[in-house]
């Protein structure tokens, strides 16, 4: 998958592609039949041990239908869905028709299937984000501790306020990547199966009990390395408390992207990305690409997250006409872009440089203004940077925490 529109995407690589998300709609189909035969509940003439997925649980002896279908037929899956209103009817269909084995998706109904799937694909990307963000932490800690005294400028509403240090500068960053690593990590996406209706009423049928439809759905949850959970068909916090989980990382590195390009301003001139990018017309030019990049993606991220709020407050029903539907895409895109944004800010600031000697520069030009404040509360013979190094030390203290 490639998107010459958004540069970039190829980091991303192979996360929350149409390959993705028709491997992950797989694995769950093929954890539900083990299941079924681990219950004894179908039968097979050709069994073979059914592998876990990643991190899983213990494998059940099952046929594995990730062979039947892959990527060459992901053309006519998508031209098929349109006729049912989702991939998972002509997966089905492909499936019965190409194993040897009985009960296939008996019991599951699309819902079950497809956000089950979806939850796996953002598994992925949330695991893909989560090395970024340690990455990041390992970096602003660096640079707070390396600049606690490199005075600078500090500015509010874009004017000089008083003096401050670049190490308590890049504590802010870190306070709000550590605020995002800890959305992240309570993040917990559940297994989702319930049925046509969220009743379990054919697993139940099946097993013969609700509590050995409950068993069904616990051995399948266990399979795939999910975490159990009650039908969830239309409460849908799990993906959007994900989704806000996201737009706590993207706002994070757009905060820390704006300050960039503000500091890498010729005019201001105490910040520069590690490695400029390049003008078609301008050779003179070292343009902070990365910085722009990632401000993109913070732009664009709390517009997908509304959407799926929207969804959310939309639902209807035992299964929503349409909401339902909107939350496939744009948890795929937003999920992307937060790994492609992760990637690009962890990049940022390993190489980032900034420039003392031109913040000193900038601060001694301002005096005596910026010291009006000082001046106010009587002559001091220390700096005037308040808790600064105590603020840096309780921020560097969290960070070397684990997270939740």
């Amino acid at each position: 998958m490639s998107d010459l529109l958004w540069p970039g995407d190829t980091r991303a690589a192979g996360l929350c592609t149409d390959e993705a998300v028709l491997t992950a709609l797989l694995h769950v189909e093929s954890a539900w039949l083990a299941a079924l035969h681990h219950h004894g509940l179908t039968a097979s003439s050709s069994a073979s041990p059914h592998p876990a997925v990643p991190g899983s649980g213990p494998p059940h002896l099952a046929p594995d239908l990730s062979d039947l279908v892959d990527s060459r037929d992901l053309a006519d899956l998508a031209r098929d869905a349109e006729e049912g209103g989702n991939p998972v009817i002509p997966l089905v269909k492909l499936l019965k028709k190409r194993a040897d084995v009985g009960n296939i998706h008996a019991g599951l109904t699309s819902q079950d299937v497809l956000d089950t799937g979806l939850v796996l694909v953002l598994r992925d990307a949330a695991a893909r984000i989560r090395e970024d963000l340690a990455t990041q932490i390992e970096a602003l800690a660096a640079l707070a501790d390396r600049h606690r005294g490199t005075d600078m400028v500090a500015r509010t509403l874009t004017q000089h306020a008083i003096p401050t240090t670049f190490g308590l500068k890049v504590t802010g960053w870190l306070q709000g990547v550590l605020d995002a690593r800890d959305a992240l990590a309570a993040q917990d996406l559940p297994i989702q199966i319930g049925g046509a209706a969220g009743s379990l009423a054919a697993p139940t049928a099946l097993a013969g009990s609700p509590a050995k439809a409950r068993e069904l759905v616990a051995t399948t949850a266990a399979t795939l390395g999910l975490p159990m959970r009650e039908p969830w068909h239309t409460s849908r916090a799990p993906l959007t408390r994900f989704a806000d989980a996201l737009v706590t990382c993207t706002d994070a590195w757009g905060k820390i992207a704006n300050d960039v390009l503000v500091g890498a301003r010729p005019e201001i001139g105490e910040l520069r990305e590690g490695r400029g990018g390049g003008s078609s017309a301008m050779p003179n030019k070292q343009n902070p690409v990365l910085s722009v990049l990632i401000r993109r993606a913070a732009l664009a991220a709390p517009p997908l997250a509304a959407t799926l709020h929207i969804a959310a407050a939309d639902a209807v029903d035992e299964r929503p006409d349409g909401s339902w539907h909107v939350e496939w895409a744009t948890l795929r895109t937003l999920a992307r872009r937060t790994v492609v944004a992760g990637s690009q800010t962890a990049d940022l600031l390993t190489g980032l440089r900034a420039d003392p000697v031109r913040m000193a520069s900038t601060l001694a030009e301002a005096r005596p203004g910026i010291d009006a404040e000082q001046r106010r509360y009587g002559p001091s013979d220390r700096p005037y940077l308040g808790a600064t190094d105590e603020i840096i030390d309780a921020v560097l203290a969290r960070a070397a925490e684990k997270p939740c």
